[in-house]
């Protein structure tokens, strides 16, 4: 696993890769703009060119995440429309960056079948906006109160509901917190090798494209979205031990989220690594 973490980007989006030097971190992922707000002014030449400068001095693989107020599930259209919007700038923001993943949450709706209906539209709609080759990665999600995509079966659905072309330009983030919170126990290699046979027969491992690694602060099933350290929570260590000597992760980025000691928190996952 290419091992990184979600760096800030204060003072420019270029800023992120000297912040992940510092970390020690192989990979980042970033905003590509505020993600606490709908409106946002528009990237500067300057520093497109600087990023992609950057991209290129240091070779790390790049993501990007969507902004925290989306809700693409959202039956209130005007809300709808907004996080449809702000989905479709990012992935254009991404696109001139020449990040490859735009990471994003689908959202929450009470009518389960309604929601991850909308969801897909909404993926559509941004792909069709934004052509190329940037893709649109769906997390697995806690499942806090009506929110989708907590499910293998959730995922499966929003990329069946993208038509054929486009749904070539979706894939999976698996977030390993949000997945033990779901109920999907990666504590013990039986549960860990369950989790993934269930993943490949209903979503395909083959569009398994990013990992968010957190352990979890709370039991396993709780459905309650909280990230801690990596070994410090109820997840414990092992999860992470299998994850980063599995030979099927292997080029694959995998992002801290675990709220900065970024650099303590790899140095963690370094040790887990089989030599």
């Amino acid at each position: 696993m290419v091992l990184g973490a979600h760096e800030g980007i204060a003072g420019g989006v270029s800023r992120a890769f000297e912040r992940a030097e510092e970390d020690t971190a192989d990979a980042l992922q970033i905003f590509v703009r505020n993600p606490r707000g709908w409106t946002a002014p528009p990237l500067e030449d300057g520093e497109v060119e600087r990023f992609r400068a950057e991209a290129a001095r240091t070779g790390k693989p790049t993501a990007a995440h969507s902004l925290y107020l989306a809700n693409h599930a959202s039956s209130d259209r005007p809300l709808r429309t907004k996080s449809w919007n702000a989905l479709a700038d990012e992935l254009s923001r991404c696109s001139a960056l020449g990040i490859p993943f735009l990471i994003f949450h689908p959202g929450s709706n009470p009518d389960e079948a309604e929601g991850l209906k909308l969801v897909a539209e909404g993926v559509e709609r941004a792909l069709d906006k934004v052509p190329g080759k940037a893709r649109l990665l769906v997390e697995i999600t806690a499942g806090q109160g009506s929110s989708l995509g907590w499910r293998f079966e959730h995922i499966a659905a929003i990329r069946a509901g993208v038509p054929g072309a486009q749904r070539r330009r979706t894939g999976v983030c698996f977030d390993t917190c949000h997945a033990f919170a779901a109920g999907y126990d990666l504590t013990t290699r039986t549960g860990f090798e369950q989790a993934f046979q269930d993943f490949d027969r209903l979503v395909g491992l083959e569009h398994l494209q990013a990992f968010h690694l957190n352990d979890c602060k709370k039991p396993l099933g709780c459905r309650v979205d909280r990230h801690e350290h990596i070994g410090d929570g109820a997840m414990g260590l092992e999860p992470f031990r299998l994850l980063v000597n599995d030979s099927r992760f292997a080029e694959i980025p995998g992002f801290l989220e675990t709220e900065m000691r970024f650099k303590e928190n790899l140095q963690v996952l370094r040790s887990l690594v089989r030599s």
